[in-house]
């Protein structure tokens, strides 16, 4: 067959992908809670432009938090880099600190668990005592303290190993701090299935520590678990009710 140079040859169109139509994400665009999958500025304004800037709209949604807030979760609703949240949380503490110039405040910005809150000083917490246990009781009873205290030092522990440790039956202060949200069950110990506790999240929140390694040196003073071999046993009994 005879070519025909009137006729534009025939060429293969590219393929393409359709997920090239789809933008990627931008550079610098605020993570989701698990700091992951970036997630879109959804903003209509840029809190620069807010009286006081991004630090005053950061400290304004500081103020109204009732539980610690990651960095990652400020940035996605500021929608700012994580990076640049993280700078302005340690600006804000050490503003607070009166390390700027300033008189150090009643209050402070201080990491608690996974995020950052604003707490009240504490230099000042004899007087924020008396305000706030004024007219009331203790929230937890002596019984209770000392129950968690044992949790705190010697987790995973079980509710015997516990009774063993106190000399009481804490069966009931158990049921009272895991409703409290202080203890949680964490597991079953593997020789006699009893179940396990520790304590949670919002124990930390509630004593201002990041982590355990904060609490004070007292577990010297506790047995060891290993010491205890054998309260979990069916018909071991220790002592009355707490």
């Amino acid at each position: 067959m005879s070519h025909d140079p009137s006729v534009a040859p025939e060429h293969d169109e590219p393929v393409t992908d359709a997920s090239d139509d789809v933008p990627g994400p931008v550079a610098g665009t605020p993570a989701d809670d698990t700091g992951d999958v970036p997630v879109p500025d959804e903003l209509a304004f840029d809190v620069d432009d807010l009286p006081g800037g991004a630090l005053a709209a950061l400290e304004a949604v500081l103020m109204v938090a009732d539980e610690p807030v990651p960095a990652v979760r400020l940035a996605a609703v500021l929608g700012l880099p994580t990076a640049r949240v993280e700078e302005l949380l340690d600006e804000l503490a050490a503003d607070y600190r009166g390390e700027h110039g300033g008189r150090p405040r009643g209050f402070e910005l201080r990491r608690a668990g996974d995020g950052w809150r604003i707490y009240s000083s504490t230099p000042y917490a004899d007087v924020v005592g008396r305000f706030v246990l004024d007219g009331q009781t203790a929230r937890l009873a002596q019984a209770a303290l000392e129950t968690l205290a044992v949790v705190a030092y010697r987790q995973p522990v079980t509710r015997g190993q516990v009774s063993a440790v106190r000399g009481v039956n804490v069966d009931g202060v158990m049921r009272t701090l895991t409703a409290r949200g202080l203890v949680v069950e964490v597991g079953t110990e593997p020789t006699s299935g009893a179940l396990l506790y520790g304590t949670t999240g919002y124990f930390l929140e509630r004593m201002g520590l990041s982590s355990l390694d904060e609490l004070p040196p007292l577990a010297p003073y506790l047995p060891e678990i290993d010491a205890l071999e054998g309260v979990d046993e069916p018909g071991a009994t220790i002592g009355g009710p707490a």
